[in-house]
């Protein structure tokens, strides 16, 4: 699931859909998000959209690590096509071994931060957990990476996400999150199940950075095409 129909390729930093030929989406030209790549397991739409669902609405638990595994499975193709691409540059030779490719090392550091977006107190109260949460608890088992940190906090409640559109999206998340531990220097993840348009986990991209984080990655179980 983690390729899009059809072989098109996705945008590295947002992860949409690519036309034939593109190498970014034109809207990371024209604005480039805080964080700096997007890796996403399928498309938001039938089957995989049930799978998240079912972790958000029908509040199937055992759904988080059934999407980390999948997320994981697309983070290690990823580091296998970085490693493809760096074999092919001269002085490189990508990943040393096979197994270097399945931990992704050179490609994910092995301190990497896991930081979940966190829900809204509403989603909160509505569900009793936070699906984010509950799939960067079972994607850092996936990766051997440290235990998420809670490391992002909001500075305000925003209207349901789902009733609002691509600019309302972005007004409500500007500033939405602060930092609330040590990232200076540390390379971040964050975690989300789906990303629409982006303005949320490039809000709470833009929170990392201005604490000093060297990097942020998003890694979503689905996107929206």
């Amino acid at each position: 699931m983690a390729g899009p129909p059809g072989g098109l390729a996705r945008c590295p930093r947002c992860a949409l859909r690519l036309q034939a030929g593109g190498q970014h989406c034109a809207a990371c030209l024209a604005q480039p998000q805080a964080f700096s790549r997007t890796i996403t397991a399928f498309d938001y739409a039938p089957p995989g959209d049930a799978l998240v669902l079912m972790l958000k609405t029908q509040l199937r638990l055992s759904m988080a690590p059934v999407l980390a595994r999948m997320m994981a499975q697309a983070v290690r193709e990823a580091a296998a096509q970085s490693g493809a691409q760096a074999a092919r540059i001269p002085g490189s030779s990508g990943f040393d071994t096979a197994a270097d490719c399945g931990r992704c090392t050179g490609f994910l550091p092995p301190d990497l931060l896991l930081v979940p977006i966190p829900a809204s107190r509403a989603s909160l109260r509505q569900r009793g957990m936070n699906p984010a949460a509950e799939i960067a608890r079972s994607l850092a088992a996936e990766l051997a990476l440290p235990s998420p940190r809670l490391l992002l906090a909001r500075r305000r409640e925003t209207p349901r996400q789902a009733t609002l559109g691509r600019r309302a999206r972005q007004r409500g998340a500007a500033g939405l999150f602060v930092c609330t531990g040590p990232v200076r220097g540390r390379h971040v993840a964050v975690v989300d199940d789906v990303m629409t348009t982006g303005s949320t986990v490039g809000a709470a991209a833009t929170a990392l950075m201005a604490s000093g984080a060297a990097s942020v990655t998003v890694l979503v179980a689905a996107r929206t095409p």
